[in-house]
């Protein structure tokens, strides 16, 4: 039997040293409830003879070959007692591989042949751990609860009743029950010898007891933990730290004492590896005091650790993303909300919701951006002469303060208008210096006319120099003409540099009161969306409030006033401010009764049966859309988009306009169309509609080559219509076309009256086969004693008919049809 013990002795070895591999390479999850086992088991198809792990190999032929070699299975009955071990192990071996079937076939085995070994409970836990590996957590349950009750009875092996207690723990926080899910393991961790599992059992006793919301009783179970000290692996006694920080109470804890805390973990030499979550959990504790900034500092330190969670990466960004929108800073939001989704799984909810978020904060940057530079303009152009000038003197003074102290440095003067405030080649509003956003093109080097102007600044104070060393002190400065050496004191040259003459920037101010409505009137409208955004989008009904009421006391368009009130009603009423609800709800009774929004405060269920709504509206104009009056369509849109300006209807009438401009006006303008509705409105249902169509539709669209009609086909006969032409009725026209391809007895043909553009439309026969059939049925028309349809009339295929339609060029098609 030597040889049978050192088989089984080498193949148990295999098996510590495999599964010691498994826990090595797992990491855990402390943001979920951990796993009762630390393995990783991925559960793939293998080929015939491969394997995952060489010593589950190593131990599986270790097995094969004890049992090979010493099974004494004689008449149906196994004679030697060993070979229960040798089966365990081959299904330990099979079970960290991950072939589950495999292995519980050993462990069935042992189950079957083996009923008095001692080995017999071993075999029945590792079965169930099979089960709920395979999902069948229910079976895997009653059974485990079997093996349990028995231990009571019976004196089983302390290891075994303690990994059934876990697995049974586990099973159930598969299944979400978390309850039941305690006292199983809270029994494994006081059964089980092993520090390492006694500590992890205990940890998870604490997140099931977080999870349920008895808080108290997870701290108890985190102390447990970390009593255990130098005895346990350091991640579990960091982690229950962590934990029990996450659950400080900032009413009744003693807050001195925390911080306390708070700073030995960070300082420990032993804690450096586990810093990453240290300072989130002090950043979250800062920021729950409201010390943003101290909040700031440790979020930021916890990103510099370099950590290897992702999970925990994204939770720093998202706070940072959180404080900087709370603060107002979307651009930077927006910038720590994309740092945040770059580091999610992109198949999680919180993914989606992050990503809506992010969509959603574009159209705040875009109008914080227009209301704040607007403002800014509109700010200083209302100062008085005396004191814009005053205002830029100390503007200008800052600057050449700067320059000077540069030039001093012996370094590079500040050249090109980098704090400028006004870009004149593109005319745009960037008062700079005065609240203007900032945008990418502000940096020096994004900007070739700031690049153009800094190299002509340069040559100016210090002249044409060589690319080389001690360029300033070296070598000879030339003046623009290269024809005379000069020195030139850089500080005295500072002085004519128009950047520092407070004149160059009053000068940009407009004063042209035009462009000064144009302003104001962008600015109100960034405003009217940064309410509707705030309200609707972010639940910031503060910021909603602000906006609003900041429009109204900016005397604005008169389309923008009902809304706003009206909105800000709604907002004061979700927020339980009833003096302010009240105010400006009788302000819209008092000063609107007429309205529509006063008939909604008035009676807000009328609006279910109103065919004023905007519902009804859109409902009946839709019908137009239908029946081709294209023309009423485009001017009642247009209409019903400026007097629901808010409403969430508004992008169904953009979409309506858009598709009616491409029936009559064509494809250009259907393109154009998409491409605003797309842009403007790209959180609706509408707007992503017409995304949609952009990016799939719009490019087979684009074809406007006509093909070559073929002798065969589907063909139309076309009867063209000058609206202008009083001559023609073109009622008359199609009731005499239909009766006669009825007394001729053409059954297969039929009319259509279509809308082509503005000036002409379409008398359509539709049916024919072929491209002489159709120029023939007008010839029959056109000499037939009995109707005598003069009219202009053309054959066209379907194929191109579709091209004219779109394209709206008939013109083309008549000159390719003659060639």
């Amino acid at each position: 039997m030597t040889a049978y013990y050192n088989t089984m002795f080498n193949g148990k070895q295999a098996i510590i040293q495999g599964e010691a591999e498994l826990e090595a390479s797992f990491r855990d999850n402390y943001w979920a409830i951990l796993p009762v086992e630390r393995l990783q088991i991925e559960e793939q198809a293998l080929l015939q003879g491969e394997t995952k792990n060489a010593n589950f190999e190593r131990a599986e032929e270790k097995a094969t070959k004890a049992i090979q070699k010493h099974s004494m299975y004689i008449d149906g009955e196994e004679n030697n007692p060993q070979m229960d071990e040798a089966f365990i192990m081959l299904g330990k071996a099979r079970y960290f591989d991950g072939r589950f079937i495999p292995a519980q076939e050993a462990f069935n085995y042992v189950l079957r042949r083996y009923p008095t070994s001692n080995t017999i409970t071993e075999a029945r836990v590792w079965k169930e751990k099979v089960n709920i590996r395979l999902d069948n957590n229910e079976l895997a349950i009653e059974n485990l609860k079997e093996i349990l009750e028995e231990a009571e009875e019976e004196d089983l092996n302390k290891q075994a009743v303690a990994e059934a207690a876990a697995m049974l723990s586990q099973a159930y926080i598969n299944l979400q029950q978390l309850d039941s899910a305690i006292m199983p393991i809270k029994l494994a961790s006081e059964t089980i010898d092993d520090k390492e599992k006694q500590a992890r059992y205990t940890f998870i006793k604490g997140q099931l007891y977080n999870n349920i919301g008895k808080v108290d009783s997870a701290n108890i179970a985190f102390d447990e933990v970390i009593k255990l000290n130098r005895s346990i692996p350091r991640r579990y006694l960091i982690n229950a730290y962590v934990e029990k920080a996450k659950n400080f109470d900032l009413d009744k804890g003693d807050k001195a004492e925390f911080e306390e805390l708070l700073t030995r973990l960070e300082t420990y030499y032993e804690n450096r590896p586990y810093l990453d979550r240290i300072y989130l959990v002090m950043a979250d504790y800062y920021q729950k005091l409201d010390s943003t900034d101290l909040a700031v500092t440790y979020y930021n330190k916890s990103l510099r650790t370099q950590s290897a969670d992702n999970y925990l990466v994204s939770r720093n960004y998202l706070r940072l993303a959180e404080i900087n929108f709370d603060n107002a800073e979307y651009k930077e939001a927006g910038n720590y909300f994309d740092s945040t989704l770059t580091n999610l799984d992109n198949t999680t909810r919180e993914f989606r919701t992050i990503t809506k978020r992010r969509v959603n904060l574009d159209d705040v940057i875009l109008y914080e951006g227009i209301a704040r530079a607007n403002d800014s303009i509109l700010n200083v152009a209302n100062l008085s002469a005396e004191d814009q000038y005053s205002y830029y003197q100390t503007y200008a003074d800052g600057l050449k303060a700067t320059a000077i102290a540069q030039a001093r440095a012996e370094e590079l003067p500040v050249t090109g208008a980098t704090n400028s405030f006004y870009n004149k080649q593109t005319n745009s509003r960037e008062l700079k210096g005065i609240g203007g956003p900032k945008v990418k093109g502000d940096f020096y080097f994004y900007n070739p006319t700031t690049v153009a102007y800094g190299k002509q600044e340069f040559e100016k104070v210090w002249g044409s120099r060589k690319l080389e060393d001690n360029w300033r002190t070296g070598g000879s400065v030339f003046s623009n003409t290269e024809t005379e050496e000069e020195d030139i004191d850089p500080i005295a040259a500072l002085e004519e540099d128009p950047r520092f003459d407070p004149q160059t920037y009053v000068d940009l101010i407009p004063k042209n009161q035009k462009v000064l409505d144009s302003l104001s009137t962008e600015r109100n409208f960034a405003y009217y969306q940064l309410g509707l955004i705030y309200k609707e989008k972010f639940k910031e009904y503060s910021l909603a409030s602000e906006k609003l009421e900041g429009l109204l006391n900016n005397n604005p368009e008169e389309r923008l006033i009902l809304p706003s009130k009206y909105n800000l009603y709604k907002v004061y009423e979700t927020t339980g401010d009833t003096a302010n609800a009240d105010r400006v709800k009788n302000d819209i009774l008092n000063n609107h009764p007429e309205s529509r929004y006063a008939s909604i405060l008035r009676n807000p269920e009328s609006l279910k049966n109103d065919e004023n709504s905007p519902e009804a509206i859109y409902a009946t104009l839709y019908k137009q859309f239908q029946e081709q009056n294209y023309a009423l369509v485009l001017e009642k849109s247009e209409e019903y988009i400026q007097q629901f300006t808010g409403d969430d209807i508004v992008p169904k009438f953009e979409l309506l306009k858009a598709y009616a401009e491409g029936r009559y006006l064509g494809f250009e303008a259907y393109k154009e169309g998409l491409n605003f509705v797309a842009l403007n409105y790209p959180q609706s249902d509408e707007g992503k509609q017409a995304a949609k169509i952009y990016k799939q539709s719009i490019p087979s669209l684009e074809f406007k080559e006509f093909e070559k009609d073929g002798k065969e086909g589907e063909f139309k006969l076309i009867y063209p219509i000058d609206k202008n032409d009083t001559t023609v009725d073109a009622k008359a026209l199609r009731e005499k076309v239909d009766k006669a391809i009825e007394d001729l007895g053409y059954t297969n043909l039929y009319t259509s009256y279509d809308v082509y553009n503005p000036f002409q439309n379409f008398l359509v026969i539709h049916g024919l086969n072929s491209s002489l059939g159709a120029e023939g049925f007008g010839e029959l028309l056109k000499d037939n004693k009995n109707y005598k349809i003069t009219n202009e009339f053309f054959g066209i295929s379907s194929e191109n008919y579709t091209i004219v339609q779109i394209h709206k060029n008939i013109d083309a098609y008549r000159e390719f049809s003659t060639q």
